[in-house]
C-alpha cells in the first residue's frame, strides 16, 4: 500500500460503521472482573471443543484436519467447528450469535504464533465479542430467517481478536473487519435434513477474520462501508437492518457480560421451554395426559418446529422432543437426543402444539421465553413460564456452575483430569500463558 493510501482511507472513511466500531473498542476500558469473566467463557469455548470430538462430525473433521493444521487460520477453522457440534456453547442473545466459537479459536491461534501472554489473549477476545455482538444486534430480526447470525457476523469477530493480537493500526483493523465481512456466508437450509453444515459456519467464521487480519497487516486492503455501502451487508442481507445498534451504548459493559451460557445441549431457543418443563416433570402422569401446549416466540418456530426429528441433531432443533423428554424424564442430557430416548418421547411429542404467543413474541430478542402448559384427561392443567433462561445474565450460572459444566464436557471429552485444563485456562487472566489444547 502507497504512502498517502492510509491518509486518504482515514478522511474518507472517518465515519463509517467499521470505523467507528474500531473506535469504540480500543477505547474502552477493561477492568479486572471483564478478564475474569472472558477467562470463564474461554473455558466454556475450550472444552466444548474436546467434547466436540466425540461425535459423527467431530470425527470427521479430525479425520479431514490431519496433514492440514499448518497455519493459524485453518487451525481456528477446526476449533470453531468442534466448539459448535454439541449445542451447548455460549450465545448472545441480541445479536442470536454464538461468539466463543468463532473468536476463541482466532485469539488462541494468533495468540500462541505470536507468543502472546494469556492476558493478552483475554483482551482480544473482549474486543472479538463486542465486535460480533454489535455487528449481529444491527443485521435486524428477518435476517435470521435465512442467515445464521454466527456465520455472517461471527468474522468481524474473529477479525477484531486476531487484529489486536497481531497489533493492527486503526486503518489495518478497518481493513481487517471490511475483509472479514466479505467472507460473511451461512445459511439455514441445512436444517432441512440435519445436515452438518452449521459446524462449518462455526469453524469458517473463525477462519475468516484470522486471513483478513493477517492479509491486512501484509497492506491488503477492505471495504470501509462494508455493513452499510450500498452494495453492503445490510443492502445484501438485511432487510430491516439498524446501523446504529453497532455504536449504541458505548459506556455499557462488555457484550461478554451479555452473554449466556448453555445448560442444555440443544438449540438454545428450546432452552426456555426445557426449564419450564423441568418445573412440571415430577407433577407428571404421562399416560393421563391429553395435549401440551407450548408457547413461545416465532424464531424459536422458525428453526425448531419439529414434530417427528429423524436424527439426534434434529431432536437438539425440536422443541416438541425437548419439551417431551424434559417432562419424561426430569433432565436433559447428550443422552436425551439418542434413539431410544427419540422413541420413548415420541407420544407425548405427538399430543404436543407449539405456537408463537405474547408477551413472549413482543419480548424477543431482549428476552428469549416460553411456556409449557400440561392438560390431563381430567381437566386439570399446570403450566410454567419462562421469562429468561437458565444460563441468560438474569439467571447466570455461577462460576462454580460453569466450572462444573466444563468439567462435566472434559469428562465426556475422555479427559482424566479436568483439572489439567481448567486451572491454566483460568489462570490467564491472573498473568498465565497461553495454554496447550490438543485437538488432534
Amino acid at each position: 500500500m502507497n504512502a498517502t493510501a492510509t491518509p486518504r482511507l482515514a478522511e474518507r472513511d472517518a465515519g463509517s460503521l467499521t470505523r467507528r466500531l474500531v473506535t469504540l473498542i480500543r477505547t474502552k476500558p477493561i477492568q479486572a472482573a471483564d478478564l475474569e469473566v472472558t477467562a470463564l467463557f474461554t473455558l466454556d469455548a475450550i472444552a466444548n471443543a474436546l467434547a466436540g470430538r466425540r461425535s459423527a462430525p467431530g470425527e470427521v473433521l479430525l479425520k479431514w484436519a490431519k496433514g492440514r493444521q499448518g497455519d493459524a487460520g485453518r487451525r481456528a477453522f477446526l476449533m470453531g467447528a468442534l466448539i459448535h457440534i454439541l449445542e451447548v456453547d455460549d450465545l448472545h442473545r441480541a445479536s442470536v450469535v454464538h461468539p466463543g466459537c468463532v473468536v476463541v479459536p482466532a485469539a488462541l491461534e494468533i495468540g500462541r504464533a505470536k507468543g502472546a501472554t494469556g492476558e493478552a489473549v483475554l483482551r482480544a477476545i473482549l474486543h472479538g465479542f463486542e465486535a460480533t455482538a454489535r455487528v449481529g444486534m444491527s443485521v435486524g430480526g428477518a435476517h435470521y430467517k435465512v442467515w445464521h447470525n454466527t456465520a455472517t457476523c461471527g468474522p468481524y469477530g474473529s477479525a477484531m481478536a486476531a487484529a489486536a493480537l497481531l497489533g493492527l493500526d486503526d486503518d489495518q483493523a478497518v481493513h481487517a473487519l471490511g475483509n472479514a465481512g466479505t467472507q460473511s456466508a451461512g445459511l439455514w437450509e441445512f436444517l432441512a435434513t440435519g445436515a452438518m453444515s452449521k459446524h462449518l459456519h462455526a469453524g469458517r467464521a473463525a477462519e475468516a477474520g484470522v486471513v483478513a487480519a493477517e492479509l491486512a497487516a501484509e497492506g491488503f486492503t477492505g471495504p470501509p462501508t462494508i455493513l452499510e455501502g450500498p452494495a453492503g451487508l445490510y443492502a445484501g442481507a438485511c432487510p430491516d437492518p439498524d446501523p446504529d445498534a453497532v455504536f449504541r451504548s458505548p459506556e455499557s459493559r462488555w457484550q461478554v457480560h451479555a452473554t449466556s451460557i448453555k445448560p442444555w445441549p440443544s438449540c438454545r431457543h428450546t432452552h426456555p421451554v426445557i426449564d419450564a418443563a423441568l418445573e412440571l416433570a415430577p407433577s407428571l402422569a404421562t399416560q393421563s395426559v391429553a395435549e401440551v401446549d407450548v408457547v413461545t416466540y416465532r424464531a424459536a418456530l422458525d428453526v425448531c418446529d419439529r414434530a417427528e426429528p429423524a436424527s439426534l441433531y434434529e431432536a437438539k432443533f425440536s422443541l416438541q422432543h425437548c419439551v417431551a423428554i424434559a417432562l419424561l424424564d426430569g433432565k436433559v442430557s447428550f443422552e436425551s437426543f439418542e434413539p431410544g430416548a427419540r422413541g420413548r418421547a415420541g407420544a407425548l411429542r405427538r399430543l404436543m402444539r407449539v405456537r408463537a404467543g405474547e408477551p413472549y413474541a413482543g419480548n424477543y430478542p431482549r428476552a428469549w421465553g416460553g411456556e409449557v402448559a400440561v392438560v390431563f384427561k381430567d381437566g386439570r392443567r399446570i403450566s410454567a413460564a419462562r421469562t429468561h433462561c437458565k444460563g441468560d445474565p438474569e439467571l447466570a450460572l455461577s462460576a462454580a456452575e460453569m466450572i462444573d459444566k466444563a468439567r462435566d464436557l472434559l469428562r465426556f471429552a475422555g479427559l482424566a483430569d479436568p483439572q489439567s485444563v481448567i486451572g491454566p485456562v483460568l489462570a490467564m487472566a491472573d498473568g498465565g500463558p497461553i495454554p496447550e489444547i490438543r485437538l488432534l
